[in-house]
C-alpha cells in the first residue's frame, strides 16, 4: 500500500468554492486507509470544529490548517502595488496546541486590520506567531510559483529562503499536477505546473528545502466536477455556458494514495514527506476542560465571587418572600447555591445579574424571563428571572443538571432599542475583544439548491418554480422529498437532459455552505481576547466581532454563551406604559400588574390576542374561545399544547376543563403533580417529578430523562430506561397486586400505563421472563 496523506484540502466552508462535505470526506479516508487528513479552507476556520469532532469521530488524525492569503506588503495597506497581486497563497499548519492558538490569531487579524478584497496577514505578523505551524508555498496562486512563472528565479529563492528562516525544516515547498489530456485546458494550469515544479525541485535541492505532494482538493469524487463548475459559478455570478468564466481542470477531487503515486512515480519522497507532516502533527485536543469563565470583580469585604453570589442571593430572597421566609425556601436556594459553586459557575450568575441590572438602571425594558432558567430560584432571587420557580413547581435541575456539568443557557430579552444599548454597555465593560456575535452557517436546502443550479444552466425560472414548488416543506433534503412526494419522486425518474443534470448537480450540492450571517442572539463574553479560544471575523455594519465557530460549538471549547434577544413585545410594552403616562399621568409597574384579572381573561376567551406573543395565531384563537381561561395557569397550559404532539390533545384538556370528560389518573400518587392541568401531562416538568415520586429517580436523572425525550436522544433513552423499570418495580408495583392472565399460575401482562394520554413513541413492551412481569411504560413522550 502507498502512503500519503492530503495537506491542501477545501471544505464547503471555502464558501461556493469547496463542495466537500466533511462526513463524506471521513468515509472516503477510511476507504482509502488514511492515517491522517487536513482542512485548508480558504482565509477561514469556518469548519475548524465539525472537522475535529469528525475526525476524532472517525479514528483519523485531524490535521487543522487554512490557506491564507499574504499582503505583498503590509496587511493594513489597502492599495493595490503596481506588478503584485493583492495577496499570495500559503498553506498554514498546526502541528501542536500551540500551533492552533497561533493559527486562530493570524486568521482573525486578517480578518480584523487585514481584510482588502480577502481577509490577509503579511510576513511580519507571520513572523510574530510562527512558533508551532507547519508552512508550505501552496498553488500557482503563491508568491513563489508566481514569481517563478513571471521568471524571476532570483525572487523566487529569496522569498523560499525568508519561509526557511521563519520556519526552519517545517516549511516546505508544494508540487501539484492536474493533467485533464485536454491541450486547452491543461494550458491554464497543467502546464504552467510543469514549469512551477520543475524550477521548485530545482530550488528544494539547492537550498535544502523538502518539497511534498499536494492535489488542491475542493471536491470528493471526480463524477462531481461539474457539481462543483456550478458552485464556482454561483460564486462568480456567471453562466455555465459563458466561455469566460472561471473554470478548474475537474482534477481537484479526493484522490487515492494509489492515484497520487501514479501521479508522482518519478518523485516518491514527494509522497513520503506528506507522512514526515503527519508525524510531526502532535495529538492535542481543542476542546476545553473546563468552561472559561470571563472575571467578574466583586467588593472587597467579600473572599471570593460565591460569597457576594451568596449575600446578593439571600437579600433578594428576603425581598422576594419576606423577612423570614420558609424552610423549604431555604432549603432550594442552598440545594442551588450549592450546585453552582461545585459546577464553577458563581461568576456567570454574577456577570448576568449585573448587566440586567445595568439594563434596568438604563431604563431598558428586561423579559421576566423564558426557558429552563424560570426554574432557578436564584435567578429570581437575583432579578435574573421574575417568575416564581417555587410558586409553578419549575426546577432547578432542567436549568443546571447537579449529574453533569454543562455550561448554564439564559436567554433574556430586552426590548429592541435597548438591546444594542445592553450590548453596548458589556463590550465596554469587557473589552471590545471579549464579546463577540455568533457565525451562522447559510446551506444550501433542497428548494434553494434547485434554483440555483437552474439558474446557473440557463433552465427557464417558470420551470425551476415548478420543481421546486413539488419539494415539500417539511422534507428535510432530496432523499426525504422523494419519500414524501410521489409526484417528485417521478419527476425525477423520468427526467432527462438538463433537468435530469440539474436535479443530479443540485442533489450533490445540496447542504452546501452558501453565506455567512450573525446569530440573532447569541453572544459570547470571554475572559481575555477572544482569538485566544476562538478565531475571529469582522462584518460589515455588525459593532462587534463575530466568532468563526457556530454557536452549537462554542460549549465546547468552554466560552461562555449569552442569549441578548430584542423582543419586540416589550417595545409595544414600554411604548403602551408611555403613552398611558402622557394621557392620564398614572406610572403604572409593569411587573406588578395582576394575574387575576377578570377582563383580561375575558379578551382572551374571545380570543381578542392579535399582538399577544405566542397567542395571536387563527388556531391558538379558536382553541381560547373554546377554552374559556379563567386562571393564569390555563394559559401556561396552553402555550405548552399548542406545538405539535401535544396539540393533539388540546380538545382533550378542554373537555376536562369544563367537566366533559372526566379527569383519571392511573395511580393516586400521581395526582399531586398533574391536578393543575386535569390529569394531562402538559410540562416536562412534570415528566421529571413523576419520574422521581414513581421510579426515585434524583434530579439529575430525572433532567436526563427530560433530556432524553425532548432532543430524542435513543443512547440516552437506551441508557435510562433499565433504571427506570427497575425504579417503578421497587416503588410502584409493590403497591398494586398484579391480575393472573393466561395459564393458571403465570404472570404473563401487566399493563402499566402512566397515563393513558400520553402516546408511546420509543417503548411498547419491555419483555421479562415468566416469572416476572411484561410492562408497557408510556412515560417516554410529552
Amino acid at each position: 500500500m502507498h502512503k500519503f496523506t492530503h495537506l491542501h484540502l477545501h471544505t464547503q466552508y471555502s464558501i461556493l468554492d469547496g463542495a466537500t462535505k466533511i462526513p463524506n470526506l471521513m468515509e472516503k479516508a477510511k476507504e482509502y486507509g488514511m492515517e491522517a487528513v487536513a482542512i485548508t479552507d480558504h482565509g477561514n476556520m469556518f469548519g475548524v470544529k465539525e472537522f475535529f469532532n469528525v475526525t476524532k469521530k472517525a479514528g483519523i488524525k485531524p490535521i487543522i490548517g487554512c490557506e491564507v492569503y499574504v499582503a505583498p506588503r503590509s496587511r493594513t495597506l489597502r492599495e493595490k502595488v503596481q506588478g503584485e497581486k493583492n495577496n499570495y497563497h500559503l498553506i498554514i499548519l498546526a502541528k501542536n496546541k500551540i500551533g492552533y492558538h497561533n493559527l486562530m490569531k493570524l486568521v482573525s487579524y486578517a480578518w480584523i486590520d487585514g481584510f482588502y478584497y480577502k481577509p490577509r496577514i503579511d510576513k511580519q505578523i507571520l513572523r510574530e506567531y510562527s512558533e508551532g505551524l507547519i508552512v508550505s508555498s501552496a498553488c500557482l496562486g503563491g508568491e513563489i510559483p508566481q514569481k517563478i512563472l513571471k521568471n524571476d528565479i532570483d525572487a523566487a529563492e529569496k522569498i523560499a529562503l525568508e519561509f526557511k528562516e521563519i520556519f526552519g525544516d517545517d516549511f516546505y515547498l508544494e508540487l501539484m499536477r492536474h493533467p485533464t489530456g485536454n491541450p486547452e485546458r491543461d494550458a491554464k494550469v497543467y502546464d504552467q505546473q510543469v514549469i512551477v515544479n520543475q524550477k521548485l525541485i530545482e530550488i528544494a535541492k539547492k537550498l535544502n528545502i523538502k518539497y511534498i505532494a499536494t492535489n488542491d482538493v475542493h471536491f470528493l469524487n471526480k463524477e462531481d466536477a461539474e457539481a462543483h463548475d456550478i458552485l464556482i459559478c454561483l460564486n462568480t455570478k456567471k453562466d455555465y455556458n459563458d466561455p469566460k468564466r472561471m473554470r478548474y481542470t475537474g482534477q481537484e477531487y479526493f484522490k487515492s494514495p494509489e492515484e497520487m503515486a501514479e501521479l508522482f512515480a518519478d518523485l516518491p519522497e514527494a509522497l513520503e514527506n506528506t507522512q514526515e507532516i503527519v508525524e510531526k502533527i502532535e495529538d492535542y485536543d481543542i476542546n476545553a476542560k473546563e468552561p472559561i469563565m470571563p472575571y467578574f470583580e466583586i467588593p472587597k469585604q467579600f473572599k471570593d465571587d460565591f460569597e457576594y453570589l451568596q449575600h446578593l442571593t439571600y437579600e433578594g430572597a428576603k425581598e422576594r418572600w419576606g423577612e423570614n421566609f420558609k424552610d423549604e425556601i431555604k432549603e432550594r436556594v442552598d440545594f442551588e447555591l450549592e450546585t453552582i459553586k461545585r459546577m464553577g459557575f458563581p461568576g456567570y450568575f454574577l456577570i448576568v445579574w449585573d448587566f440586567i441590572k445595568a439594563a434596568r438602571d438604563m431604563g431598558i425594558s428586561v423579559g421576566p424571563g423564558r426557558g429552563s432558567a424560570a426554574g432557578s430560584a436564584v435567578a429570581y432571587c437575583l432579578k435574573i428571572t421574575d417568575i416564581d420557580p417555587i410558586k409553578y413547581d419549575l426546577l432547578f435541575e432542567r436549568f443546571l443538571n447537579p449529574d453533569r456539568i454543562s455550561m448554564p443557557d439564559i436567554d433574556i430579552d430586552f426590548d429592541e432599542d435597548g438591546r444594542d444599548k445592553i450590548l453596548e454597555w458589556v463590550a465596554k465593560k469587557y473589552g471590545e475583544k471579549r464579546v463577540a456575535h455568533i457565525v451562522t452557517m447559510g446551506t444550501m436546502a433542497t428548494k434553494m439548491a434547485i434554483r440555483d443550479v437552474a439558474r446557473v444552466l440557463g433552465i427557464p425560472l417558470s420551470e425551476a418554480d415548478r420543481l421546486a414548488k413539488m419539494v415539500p416543506d417539511k422534507a428535510k433534503n432530496f432523499k426525504n422529498a422523494y419519500e414524501l412526494s410521489e409526484e417528485f419522486k417521478k419527476e425525477r425518474e423520468n427526467a432527462s437532459g438538463m433537468i435530469e443534470k440539474m436535479l443530479q448537480y443540485a442533489e450533490t450540492l445540496e447542504g452546501s455552505a452558501r453565506q455567512t450571517g450573525i446569530h440573532a442572539c447569541g453572544t459570547i463574553i470571554g475572559r481575555d481576547d477572544l482569538e485566544n479560544y476562538v478565531p475571529l471575523l469582522k462584518v460589515k455594519d455588525a459593532k462587534l466581532f463575530v466568532t468563526q465557530y457556530e454557536g452549537k460549538y462554542v460549549e465546547d471549547i468552554g466560552l461562555l454563551k449569552m442569549d441578548f434577544l430584542g423582543l419586540r413585545t416589550l417595545s409595544i410594552i414600554q411604548d403602551a406604559l408611555e403613552n398611558i403616562y402622557y394621557s392620564t399621568g398614572e406610572k403604572i409597574d409593569i411587573d406588578k400588574i395582576p394575574l387575576d384579572d377578570k377582563k383580561t381573561f375575558e379578551l382572551f376567551g374571545h380570543g381578542y390576542t392579535t399582538g399577544v406573543f405566542q397567542f395571536e395565531s387563527d388556531g391558538m384563537k379558536k382553541h381560547l374561545k373554546a377554552l374559556q381561561p379563567n386562571r393564569f395557569e390555563d394559559l401556561i397550559a396552553m402555550n405548552a399544547l399548542y406545538r405539535p404532539g401535544p396539540m393533539d390533545y388540546i380538545d382533550d384538556f378542554i373537555a376536562r376543563k369544563h367537566g366533559k370528560k372526566k379527569i383519571e389518573y392511573f395511580l393516586p400518587e400521581m395526582e399531586e403533580h398533574l391536578a393543575e392541568t386535569y390529569g394531562i401531562t402538559v410540562y416536562q416538568e412534570q415528566v421529571m417529578l413523576l419520574s422521581r415520586k414513581l421510579a426515585g429517580f434524583t434530579r439529575g436523572q430525572a433532567d436526563t430523562l427530560r433530556k432524553a425525550m425532548g432532543k430524542k436522544k435513543k443512547d440516552l433513552i437506551d441508557m435510562i430506561k433499565p433504571l427506570f423499570i427497575e425504579g417503578c418495580e421497587k416503588i410502584i408495583f409493590q403497591k398494586i397486586k398484579p391480575k393472573k392472565f393466561g395459564q393458571t399460575g403465570k404472570l404473563s401482562l401487566l399493563t402499566l400505563s402512566i397515563n393513558r394520554t400520553l402516546p408511546a413513541t420509543l417503548i411498547s413492551h419491555i419483555k421479562r421472563d415468566t416469572s416476572k412481569l411484561i410492562i408497557p411504560l408510556n412515560l417516554w413522550r410529552l
